[in-house]
């Protein structure tokens, strides 16, 4: 598995975007946190513009993109593997990368009930510090 900052948009990797915001919408919170990462850009925006600024991590094995990670301004808003490639050490693989090169990452965000975004987080020390009630 070969772990890199992500130079260039690829019809791959909007594909995977596209199923990470598709798999979040139909969960709880999914639409407000997609709302949140999108703030003021069109949905589209956001990964080109994430890749420009060189906050986007991917995992590729041969040529077969297995996943990315998103963090801006010390967030990790996106961990996402593709579900023929989870539990292979993907999601660990790419946050180990993103903690490495970063100054800091201070925040990361899981949906209500995502134990396996949440254990992941948890397995790097990381803590809940802060939870979100809102009427709907």
């Amino acid at each position: 598995m070969q772990i890199s900052t992500a130079s260039k948009w690829t019809s791959a990797l909007d594909a995977l975007f596209t199923l990470a915001t598709d798999e979040a919408s139909t969960q709880r919170g999914g639409a407000k946190l997609i709302a949140t990462i999108q703030g003021t850009q069109a949905l589209g925006d956001v990964l080109r513009s994430a890749i420009s600024d060189g906050d986007v991590v991917v995992a590729y094995d041969d040529a077969t993109l297995l996943g990315f990670a998103l963090c801006r301004r010390g967030v990790l808003e996106v961990v996402y593997v593709a579900p023929e490639h989870r539990r292979e050490g993907v999601a660990r693989a790419l946050v180990s990368t993103v903690v490495q090169n970063r100054r800091e990452v201070l925040d990361a965000y899981a949906l209500p009930g995502d134990r396996a975004t949440k254990s992941l987080y948890e397995s790097f020390g990381w803590k809940a510090r802060l939870l979100t009630m809102r009427a709907e």
